[in-house]
């Protein structure tokens, strides 16, 4: 759906057009102004700025933007006092916009022909003839040549900000169609939006707060946000007032000083961007906006499904995790807490978020191979004799032969994970004896949950320990048993594994 905004349709009032007076006798000031007093073009009025010398007028005409005309006289301070100021300006100011007209009661002084030709000045009037029939039709003259010089040079700018606009809308698209996830999703969406609106320029940088949000059957989840001292983003009255005019109108809308952005889906899901602090939209702004809104949609309802197809992955992981997990009395929730532990250890070791979501994923598969161990070894209450420990032993192995030969990276990983897991950063441990870093990230990330989880927990050969019995053998077993790094993150962030706990508790 494309975007469009729901916007005020008065029509603003243009300010008056700019016509500097430089003369060094006051009473063409005051003749000047009255004369021109009830002159309007374009429904716009006159003002005038007034400068009695050359450096005056220097002063004035660096301060002052959008002038239309320049009524200037040649012979102030010196004799080409005048002139001096109509080359300053287009030769140093760089303005080539606003009209020139030259006024002197010394015609001779400089002759007509050569200051046109030599100084860039778009009229030439002795005073004595400038009566106010005269000064009216060089003024209108003057504006509207001014006026069309603005339009033409605006068209010019419309052009270059259209093209460089486009360019920022397909280098955000890409942006956001390569993020796979909504989290990464909606902080892209805002980052991309805010670079469409150029507000990430310093001169835009004006107290501008936004938010990200999924909209679903009246319920809004803030994704992502951006507020000052970075406050938790939250939905107060007002801006639940502007999200749900947006909702309700099934289009963006853009008032006051907020912009709320509606991108729906071809689910029951809506995509939508708060900001507030666009104190104006250009025309050009809503036109990229609706360019870039059309891709947007498009990778929403692409996320969603591709999201739908990674929780059925994770839903059938799950399931098949459980399905192991029962035959060994553990059924519960020990593989969920186990891969949301991974998930938290492999984003605090560092690893990427996109590794840290595989790990997660492929987690619940690390025991896969006890499907083939038989029942009275695998439920046996009591500690395993010699030739049972050996029939243990080899589940990584059938595990890894299970899920090896797959190009789809999560059984890849699951592959490492289940032969890996029981292998001892010292080298001590099976099915292969690997040591130290020889022992791929997932497999030691894994076994430092995997024990967390077991000791945490009442098995059938055992009660839960306490949390201060498993802190002491996590620094025994640093370095040995376990990786020391690993070993000190989960200790660091033991909080967070129990707040895990917590979450998923055994029925």
């Amino acid at each position: 759906m494309p975007l469009s905004f729901l916007k005020s349709s008065a029509k603003p009032s243009l300010p008056p057009w700019k016509i500097v007076i430089v003369d060094d006798e006051e009473d063409i000031h005051t003749v000047t102004k009255m004369a021109l007093k009830r002159f309007s073009l374009d429904e716009r009025s006159l003002t005038f700025l007034h400068a009695y010398s050359g450096q005056e007028a220097k002063e004035l005409l660096k301060k002052e933007q959008e002038v239309a005309l320049v009524f200037l006289d040649v012979v102030m301070e010196t004799d080409d006092a005048g002139l001096e100021v109509a080359r300053w300006m287009r030769q140093d100011l760089k303005n080539f916009f606003s009209r020139i007209v030259l006024r002197t009661g010394q015609p001779g002084q400089a002759p007509e022909e050569r200051v046109i030709v030599d100084y860039d000045i778009n009229d030439y009037k002795e005073k004595t003839e400038l009566d106010r029939k005269k000064l009216f039709t060089t003024v209108f003259a003057a504006l509207r040549a001014y006026r069309d010089i603005i339009q033409v040079e605006q068209a010019r700018k419309y052009q270059e900000l259209y093209r460089t606009g486009l360019e920022r809308v397909i280098s955000s698209t890409t942006d956001v169609l390569e993020k796979r996830t909504l989290q990464h999703f909606f902080n892209g969406l805002l980052q991309q939006v805010m670079s469409i609106l150029r507000i990430d320029e310093k001169s835009m940088l004006v107290q501008v707060e936004g938010i990200s949000a999924v909209y679903e059957e009246d319920d809004y989840q803030v994704i992502a946000h951006t507020s000052p001292d970075n406050a938790p983003a939250t939905i107060d009255d007002k801006t639940l007032s502007y999200l749900n005019r947006a909702v309700q109108a099934g289009k963006s809308i853009h008032e006051d000083n907020v912009l709320v952005g509606y991108f729906p889906s071809h689910s029951s899901k809506v995509s939508l961007l708060y900001l507030k602090g666009i104190e104006q939209l250009s025309d050009i702004d809503a036109q990229l906006l609706q360019i870039f809104s059309g891709n947007v949609t498009l990778a929403f309802d692409n996320l969603l499904l591709n999201r739908e197809i990674i929780e059925t992955q994770e839903e059938l992981i799950y399931r098949l995790g459980d399905v192991v997990e029962s035959r060994s009395n553990e059924a519960g929730n020990h593989i969920r807490r186990m891969s949301e532990v991974s998930y938290m250890l492999a984003i605090e070791y560092g690893l990427t978020q996109e590794e840290a979501e595989l790990l997660k994923q492929a987690a619940p598969m690390h025991d896969i191979g006890k499907i083939a161990t038989p029942d009275s070894v695998l439920l046996k209450p009591g500690r395993l004799d010699d030739d049972e420990m050996e029939i243990m032993k080899q589940h990584p192995n059938i595990g890894h032969d299970i899920l090896e030969g797959s190009e789809r990276p999560i059984l890849k990983a699951a592959a490492i994970i289940s032969q890996q897991h029981h292998e001892k950063y010292d080298g001590t441990g099976y099915p292969n004896g690997l040591k130290g870093d020889d022992i791929h990230i997932f497999a030691r990330i894994v076994a430092v949950a995997d024990v967390f989880d077991a000791l945490t927990h009442k098995r059938c050969y055992k009660e839960a320990w306490p949390i201060e019995d498993v802190i002491e053998l996590f620094k025994r077993e640093s370095g040995k048993h376990l990786d020391a790094k690993v070993v000190s993150l989960m200790l660091d962030n033991i909080d967070k594994a129990l707040e895990v706990n917590a979450i998923y508790q055994d029925k």
